[in-house]
């Protein structure tokens, strides 16, 4: 690797209400990292929560990375300040993981390619609507099996109002919720909504998403877990945002609204979001590198 360089990758939202494990958008909140060959790996973390030892989701994404190169994963002394709020279905764990395998792709001389840094980050989290975003920036639609990414348009002049809980829900926690079987009528509902997402970003008619965010295969069976969740999605839509819906797993709340709608929808939100945080933020680009 020429060069010092600090990597940046983004907050993510999964699911966008309908698009369970298939959408989602990155946020302009960036986890930061700092990488240099080392004796032993070290791992040296300030930020929210507390992420300690060489086990972390970091260098586990790097040796993911390595391996999947078949190149021997050399010890790495790894700086990490993360802005992005620990299990708050804001994509903390896959922005780490992305991170890792970025710094395998640089450390190898860009052998893996952002599509390559895709391909192993998503194999390792499972679920490709953290992942995806994490790599190509703004809306993308993901596979995790084929492994398939296509980025969506970008809507200008809209950004996210997020009602962060002052609790977490761990994503395990979220999973053992969902029902094994659902209606077909339910699954039928959300196909449709969901296909709405890129038709909605496509011709630029954003009073779709309204409908487009629209679930019924996953926020109702976790809500107990969120206590207010479902009538703050009503909230927010009411008082005018384009779309609204659990983020990921939860418990943060994210409604999509242009500017002059923002006030009111924060507004909206303030119950639900408790003694938590209010953050506004645009739509986020793909992990890239800055010099140092």
């Amino acid at each position: 690797m020429e060069g010092k360089a600090r990597l940046y990758v983004p907050a993510t939202l999964a699911n966008l209400g309908s698009g369970f494990d298939a959408l989602g958008v990155a946020l302009d909140l960036y986890l930061e990292v700092e990488a240099e060959p080392a004796r032993e790996d070290a791992f040296f973390y300030e930020g929210e929560g507390f992420v300690e030892g060489t086990d972390n989701l970091i260098h586990q994404g790097y040796r993911a990375g390595m391996r999947a190169l078949g190149l021997p994963p050399e010890p790495l002394r790894i700086r990490a300040f993360n802005p992005i709020p620990l299990a708050r279905g804001m994509g903390s764990s896959s922005a780490a993981l992305v991170a890792g395998v970025a710094l395998a792709d640089r450390f190898s001389g860009g052998s893996l390619g952002r599509e390559g840094v895709f391909r192993v980050a998503a194999g390792v989290e499972g679920h490709p609507d953290n992942v995806a975003p994490a790599v190509y920036g703004g809306f993308v639609a993901a596979l995790a099996e084929p492994p398939l990414a296509i980025p969506l348009p970008k809507p200008q002049g809209v950004y996210f109002v997020l009602a962060v809980p002052p609790y977490e829900v761990p994503t395990p926690l979220a999973r053992a919720a969902l029902p094994a079987k659902v209606p077909l009528k339910d699954a039928v509902f959300n196909l449709a909504r969901s296909a709405l997402w890129p038709a909605a970003l496509s011709s630029g008619r954003l009073e779709a998403l309204r409908e487009a965010c629209r679930d019924r295969l996953h926020q109702v069976y976790r809500a107990h877990l969120m206590p207010g969740i479902l009538e703050a999605i009503e909230g927010a839509l009411k008082a005018g945002a384009l779309a609204a819906f659990v983020g990921g797993a939860g418990p943060t709340l994210a409604a999509l609204a242009r500017e002059d709608e923002l006030e009111e929808v924060a507004k909206a939100l303030e119950d639900y979001r408790g003694q938590g945080r209010t953050l506004v933020l645009n739509i986020g680009e793909g992990y890239f590198w800055k010099e140092t």
